[in-house]
């Protein structure tokens, strides 16, 4: 590279910070999703074996090939806990520093209450109001602009799903008041 070119460095957003504290260890993690699978392995394991699990006389039973999926999940996610507590390793590797799960809350929080939101307002006030306050919050855009982009996405898209393809979405009190 010459003198004469810039040089542009840009950091890594995903890098941790230097500064922030561990939540938790991989260790941790791969127990936890472990166990949670070998839970999930073990009530398809039952609820299917409850089904059936043999053979009559028109083939195998509507359980039959779940349960053997759920034997493979159990059997796995077994693997996954004698592999974590046998790893020295991953005891000693940070999983998430808190600056990392922050952000990941910022993201996570939002969309959950999209969701709930969702139940009651509707698909599309609900979006305008996730569009525009992560435009807001998040992207730290100018508040018109947040505003009108929510609004305009959010009217393409009742425009495109209510009126052009009569596709029906969750809605709420604000288009019972318009009529939809």
């Amino acid at each position: 590279m010459s003198n004469s070119e810039t040089e542009i460095v840009v950091d890594d957003p995903t890098a941790p910070e230097a500064d922030s504290p561990a939540v938790t260890s991989n260790r941790v993690v791969d127990v936890a999703v472990s166990l949670s699978l070998l839970a999930l392995a073990a009530t398809l394991g039952w609820d299917n074996w409850r089904t059936g699990i043999g053979w009559d006389s028109t083939g195998p039973q509507a359980g039959y090939f779940p349960f053997y999926l759920a034997v493979i999940l159990g059997l796995a996610s077994l693997y996954g806990l004698v592999a974590a507590f046998l790893s020295r390793k991953e005891e000693a590797e940070t999983f998430v520093t808190r600056a990392q799960a922050r952000r990941v809350m910022a993201v996570f929080v939002p969309t959950l209450l999209f969701c709930v939101v969702t139940q009651f307002l509707g698909l599309y006030v609900a979006s305008f109001l996730l569009i525009a306050s992560f435009m807001r919050l998040v992207g730290k855009i100018a508040l018109w602009k947040s505003l009108l982009t929510a609004f305009v996405f959010t009217a393409a898209m009742f425009v495109t799903f209510d009126i052009a393809f009569d596709v029906i979405m969750p809605k709420g009190p604000l288009e019972a008041a318009f009529g939809y």
